[in-house]
């Protein structure tokens, strides 16, 4: 995208879209599939959908820190959302807009999530035998893959410099007498 105009709404289209899979899937989970009242469900051998009420954060860090942890975490949440917005607002890079906009419609599906229910629902469970990856939803998969992408960016990405205007002729500090 060349202009930051474009930038900012590849950014927020990507936090809208991220925003509606991740509601519409969990409200097929709850309503549609009614996975709290089935529990489980084995879609293939590595692969389960399976109830989980998070009351912490991503993969479940910070669970059970009382009644005022899901507040304060959708505060906390919702602070870090409106710094990134400000930060897509200034990014050079298209895929740091996507970026951003995923970990954000990531962040704020978890939030409303939050505020409606009182924790998170998570239902996608990957394990291999005995090996279980954490219970996770189409939010948390977006804000892991944005904050990925913005840590390879960081590293091997290069930002086109900001144009302003013109950069003028300066002259040689060493060619004066």
């Amino acid at each position: 995208m060349r202009t930051a105009r474009g930038r900012v709404w590849l950014g927020l289209t990507t936090a809208a879209v991220v925003l509606a899979a991740d509601q519409v899937s969990k409200w097929w989970i709850l309503n549609g599939l009614d996975l709290p009242r089935i529990g489980q469900v084995r879609l293939l051998p590595v692969l389960d959908l399976t109830m989980v009420w998070n009351r912490g954060v991503t993969f479940g860090m910070l669970n059970g820190l009382g009644a005022w942890s899901g507040p304060a975490i959708a505060l906390v949440a919702l602070v870090i959302v409106a710094v990134l917005f400000l930060w897509l607002r200034r990014t050079t890079s298209a895929v740091t807009a996507i970026a951003i906009g995923a970990v954000a419609g990531g962040a704020i599906g978890n939030v409303m999530d939050r505020l409606r229910h009182g924790a998170v629902v998570d239902f996608i469970h990957a394990h291999i035998g005995q090996w279980s990856w954490y219970v996770f939803n189409v939010g948390d998969a977006a804000i892991v893959c944005g904050v990925i992408a913005l840590l390879i960016e960081s590293q091997f990405g290069r930002e086109p410099k900001r144009r302003d205007g013109p950069t003028p002729d300066l002259p040689d500090p060493a060619s004066r007498g």
